[in-house]
């Protein structure tokens, strides 16, 4: 049996958190987990989030998910702090999490948002695939989808919509 550390126990308490809009993904899943301190006797837990963007109406949800979470595991004192820097990329999304995106019927992000950031590079859309039929001939039906970090695409080939998570 492997016993693990207090800071070990509380990463993966908070990790287990889901994404209140993408319930498929766990806060790690999706890199908005940053970081988780143990201080003193183990009882004190500071959790540190990195919203998707600013105003991300999810992160008041993430926060007391977190917090009761690590509660109910038995962490006497949880605070959970907001940071906005550096600023959250899909760069941070975990290879499993852009897998059960795809499971979900939501295409993943493709490419890497520190390409975009003009480094001499020529930017290129990519096509976006249908997470249902792996077809490259879809179209955007608009920018922005269910959420802000989503676009609504149409597959030409089955005909199905579905959402992009934005490479941000």
């Amino acid at each position: 049996m492997v016993t693990l550390t207090r800071h070990e126990e509380a990463w993966r308490v908070a990790a287990s958190v889901t994404d209140p809009e993408i319930p498929v993904l766990t806060i790690e899943d999706l890199g908005v987990l940053r970081d988780v301190t143990v201080d003193g006797d183990g009882e004190r837990v500071t959790v540190t989030l990195t919203p998707t963007y600013s105003g991300c109406p999810a992160l008041d949800t993430m926060r007391d998910d977190v917090i009761l979470a690590l509660t109910a595991a038995g962490f006497g004192d949880v605070a959970v702090r907001t940071t906005l820097a550096p600023a959250w990329t899909t760069d941070w999304m975990t290879d499993a999490g852009k897998q059960k995106l795809r499971d979900f019927g939501i295409a993943p992000p493709n490419g890497r948002a520190a390409l975009r950031q003009g480094q001499g590079l020529v930017k290129l859309r990519l096509a976006v695939k249908c997470p249902r039929c792996d077809s490259l001939d879809t179209r955007e039906v608009t920018r922005f989808g269910s959420t802000s970090c989503k676009a609504l695409y149409e597959c030409n080939a089955c005909l199905e919509p579905f959402d992009h998570f934005k490479v941000l």
